[in-house]
């Protein structure tokens, strides 16, 4: 007689009848008591300004069918008379379910971890979101599921000590071969983290500049002015000197001015008030200093320094020019001339003597 003989042999009809009755309940009970605490939870969350009952409710929604599957199957198992090597089987299964079912429970409430983390960051924004979260996402699944799954192969029996021990001694010859990958790895982690720039952010590295497209788990790219695509590998731009222009806060300008040499003392003292006069007409603007600076070589030198109180570099160039026009209706009016390089050429004239030799005569 087989196995299958004996099976049926030692559990009559009403048995297994009885058994899979009991299965159904306990698979539909499963996902009873979920419905109802999805649908509690998610009327307390709407209700609440707690981050509990949002969290149970990510949590919850990843709940898989096939856990009340194995509920059901554990059941149904262990209400039949069957060979102890079967439920042992069946406990191993429904034991796996179930750290499989914990992984995705984890996954979510990772997801959910830092979603919330990046949206209440005071300094995140979309595009910083768009940055971080999905390297952060990466790396936290990858050491998630490699957790999942040493518990499952631990679960099947499979010794994982000695399986971790080889993986640690193979790593090690694997890290010393793709140490740059691992680098730029380790670097895209960093720029996850500590954010010095994020997607839309416009950068400067050494002598090349563009908008950050898109960081990745090696590289990140940058859009040119010229419209190319330049890449950088992760480790090699953070160890460059970065300069981001998109985290400006107000944008400090230095501007000069030349005026002719033989402009009236009276006039050069008011060219300070009328710098400050054309500076402070405008709008988002901050009036620093206007000073004559130095004495050039075909010019009087001022030097004045303003802030424009938005770093968009369109708009600083809207008020540097109406700066400009108007000081040259200033000057126009008060006649003062700007400067030009000019030389000037002193030509002497020299005009010869003649020297008579008065020879004495001799009488």
């Amino acid at each position: 007689m087989n196995t299958l003989q004996l099976v049926i042999a030692d559990n009559n009809m009403q048995d297994w009848v009885f058994a899979l009755l009991a299965a159904t309940a306990a698979m539909f009970t499963v996902m009873l008591v979920r419905s109802i605490a999805l649908n509690r939870l998610e009327h307390a969350a709407n209700a609440t300004d707690n981050q509990i009952d949002d969290f149970l409710v990510e949590v919850l929604r990843s709940t898989r069918i096939f856990l009340a599957l194995g509920v059901a199957i554990y059941v149904a198992v262990h209400l039949l008379v069957l060979p102890q090597s079967v439920k042992e089987l069946a406990d191993r299964a429904f034991i796996g379910l179930l750290i499989l079912q914990s992984g995705f429970w984890a996954s979510r409430g990772l997801d959910f971890f830092l979603r919330q983390r990046l949206a209440t960051d005071e300094v995140s924004s979309r595009a910083a979101r768009a940055t971080t979260r999905p390297i952060l996402a990466f790396i936290g699944r990858v050491v998630l599921w490699a957790l999942i799954g040493l518990l499952l192969l631990d679960n099947m029996g499979l010794n994982v000590t000695a399986l971790v021990a080889s993986m640690g001694i193979g790593g090690i010859a694997v890290a010393l071969a793709v140490q740059n990958i691992l680098g730029d790895l380790f670097a895209s982690l960093s720029i996850a983290i500590d954010q010095p720039f994020v997607v839309g952010d416009f950068v400067i590295v050494d002598d090349l500049m563009g908008t950050i497209e898109h960081v990745g788990l090696k590289t990140t790219r940058v859009r040119s002015l010229g419209g190319e695509q330049i890449i950088f590998s992760n480790n090699d731009l953070l160890k460059s000197r970065i300069r981001n222009y998109k985290r400006m806060q107000e944008r400090r300008v230095v501007f000069s001015v030349g005026v002719t040499y033989d402009t009236p003392h009276d006039r050069l003292e008011k060219i300070p008030g009328m710098i400050a006069e054309a500076i402070g007409s405008q709008g988002s603007t901050r009036f620093d200093r206007a000073h004559l600076k130095g004495f050039g070589p075909s010019s009087l030198d001022y030097e004045a320094v303003y802030y424009v109180l938005d770093p968009d570099f369109n708009l600083y160039m809207d008020i540097q020019q109406a700066i400009n026009l108007s000081l040259v209706r200033s000057f126009r009016e008060s006649g003062v001339e700007f400067a030009f390089p000019t030389h000037t050429l002193h030509l002497a004239t020299a005009v010869p003597s003649l020297l008579q030799k008065t020879v004495p005569s001799v009488g």
